[in-house]
């Protein structure tokens, strides 16, 4: 069976939202499980950011070394073990380790996978990178829909994990096996220069700030959701568990969706218009007196924050100032660390204040996004021919 090469980054995108989202839905059995608080279970997560972030920094070049496939292997399957691990754990500092070690590999895997499909789309002269990120939006979807029903038939989040990590390693290997490189993009940086370490560059700190609004609001909507429902409104698990089941699934839609309508409007208009409504979904969930409105908060949260990452993902990745996996980690270091990072900051917000407020302090970040996609966004991006360098959606330093 010949399986198509955006279908196996496809995959990998997948099978990491599955494992992800499977623990972020047993954040609050976790929580029980360690005796923790909310400040405390940030703080606890906060070992993914430390080990995200070093992986974004530093991990471009060994990446490049390693290939597509090697890099994939070890990054969709690993993080599925270690989270694994996690529910047998019985101290926060013991998950902290585990969460740091899988930090690691995420990282990797968010530069591995994102040059690679920039680079089949230079190829190819197809869009495929909101399809893409569609797929991690679809692994969280099932995860939480999944996960909320076997969080209410009494299944122990140990043995939820371990069976998620088995058809994780068992499917997920299967298809990475296969996997080739894809050649550079035309006139993409070949890596001289000294460009090991990955730091957003003037030029490129819009495109940060774009990725940073949009991280913040997914942490906020997956890792927050359930324990949001159940303080707020002591609804039932299923209940609890709609509100991360309706953010993945909205994100998921308008992800699949997005590229056609990007193509048509142009990177710059969607955005903002995914930005505005992102906005209004936190001020909802910020503010609703009833779960059906909270529920509509995270539905619109999730549909706006959908395509605005991968938009700016292709706008770094497109720069030729450096290589695209140097610009590609620099703007995952810190969009893709805020998505971990996000979880402790709003944990200690919901601590001390209330967890209400922990969504209505995105707002002005969600605004500052707003705002520098107005311009550091592309009008206009059209599908190019196969072979031919596909025309930058940002400026180009």
């Amino acid at each position: 069976m010949i399986i198509a090469p955006q279908h196996r980054i496809y995959a990998c995108f997948f099978f990491f939202a599955v494992t992800t989202g499977a623990l972020m839905a047993r954040l609050p059995d976790i929580q029980t499980h360690l005796g923790v608080s909310e400040g405390q279970l940030g703080l606890t997560m906060i070992g993914m950011s430390i080990g995200s972030l070093i992986a974004l920094t530093v991990g471009a070049p060994i990446i490049e070394r390693l290939g597509f496939r090697t890099t994939a292997f070890f990054t969709t399957l690993g993080p599925a073990l270690l989270f694994a691990v996690i529910p047998w754990l019985g101290a926060a500092p013991a998950v902290f380790a585990v969460l740091f070690a899988a930090g690691l590999l995420a990282g990797a895997l968010e530069i591995n996978l994102n040059v690679e499909i920039d680079r089949l789309e230079a190829q190819t002269g197809k869009r495929y990178m909101n399809r893409a990120h569609g797929f991690w939006s679809v692994g969280f979807f099932v995860t939480a829909l999944f996960g909320a029903m076997i969080r209410q038939s009494g299944l122990p989040a140990g043995w939820h994990m371990a069976i998620i990590a088995m058809l994780v390693v068992l499917v997920g290997g299967w298809l990475i096996l296969g996997a080739s490189t894809a050649p550079r993009r035309p006139g993409e940086h070949a890596g001289e220069g000294g460009h090991s370490l990955a730091f957003p560059t003037i030029g490129l700190l819009p495109l940060c700030l774009i990725g940073f609004a949009a991280f913040l609001v997914e942490g906020a909507g997956i890792d927050w959701s359930a324990i949001y429902m159940r303080d707020v409104f002591a609804v039932e698990p299923i209940i609890g568990g709609m509100g991360l089941t309706l953010f993945a699934f909205c994100m998921a839609v308008m992800r699949l969706s997005a590229d056609p309508i990007v193509s048509r409007y142009g990177p710059r208009a969607v955005a903002m218009v995914m930005l505005s409504f992102a906005s209004l979904g936190a001020l909802l969930v910020g503010t609703a007196p009833t779960p059906a409105l909270a529920l509509l908060g995270f539905a619109l949260m999730g549909a706006g924050c959908s395509a605005v990452y991968p938009l700016a993902v292709s706008a770094a990745a497109q720069r030729t100032d450096r290589p695209s996996a140097v610009n590609v980690a620099a703007i995952g270091q810190v969009s893709f660390v805020v998505f971990f990072l996000a979880p402790p900051l709003l944990g200690f917000v919901a601590e001390f204040v209330n967890i209400r407020a922990s969504y209505l302090i995105c707002l002005p970040l969600l605004l500052a996004g707003l705002w520098a996609s107005s311009f550091a966004l592309g009008e206009k991006k059209l599908d190019t021919p196969p072979g031919l360098p596909a025309e930058p959606l940002g400026p180009n330093g």
